[in-house]
């Protein structure tokens, strides 16, 4: 199978083991940092019509990596995440658009952080369809987009001496996800 239109309709869970929710901030301007969450469970629901297919996300904040255990522990800090009074991150989506004759779509949804919901949209593409060894059946998707962390609330920020920001306002999401049919 290699359309969207090919997957069988129902339920398929996030295989966390093999799915990527990562980010890409800016750092003093000059260098991007990338982390990931290593916690994410979630199900896509395929409908008879793939265009009326949904998505729900759930994300443990706790589980940033930034493959810097200090960093980490800002992030984690309320003058970020707050992870704990705000332990997760949801996404929803609320539309998909595009055509069913494409992998490429738009995936629309309410993401929310630190109890802030926005609307955001990403990039979506359809990787496809695969038997695995163990009599299961897997799809995968890419997504990208991008987000202003101050519209959750993230506002901690340091102004340097030559104007510029220690952190960048826009943050990108990439995501790399596996499901397995139920």
């Amino acid at each position: 199978m290699t359309a969207i239109s090919d997957l069988t309709p129902g339920v398929w869970n996030i295989d966390t083991a093999h799915t990527t929710v990562g980010f890409t901030a800016r750092h003093l301007m000059i260098t991007k940092v990338r982390g990931r969450f290593g916690a994410v469970t979630g199900a896509l629901t395929i409908a008879e019509d793939p265009m009326q297919s949904t998505v729900v996300a759930t994300i443990e904040m706790a589980s940033v990596d930034t493959n810097d255990e200090s960093r980490d522990g800002h992030l984690r800090s309320p003058e970020f995440f707050d992870v704990e009074a705000h332990p997760t991150m949801t996404f929803t989506s609320t539309e998909l658009r595009g055509s069913l004759s494409s992998a490429e779509f738009v995936l629309v949804g309410d993401l929310t952080v630190k109890g802030v919901t926005k609307q955001v949209e990403l990039d979506l593409e359809f990787e496809g369809v695969s038997p695995d060894p163990w009599g299961g059946t897997r799809v995968g998707f890419t997504a990208e987009g991008e987000i202003d962390r101050r519209d959750f609330g993230l506002d901690f920020q340091v102004a340097l001496d030559n104007g510029s920001l220690l952190v960048s306002e826009k943050i990108r999401i990439t995501l790399d996800v596996q499901a397995v049919r139920v």
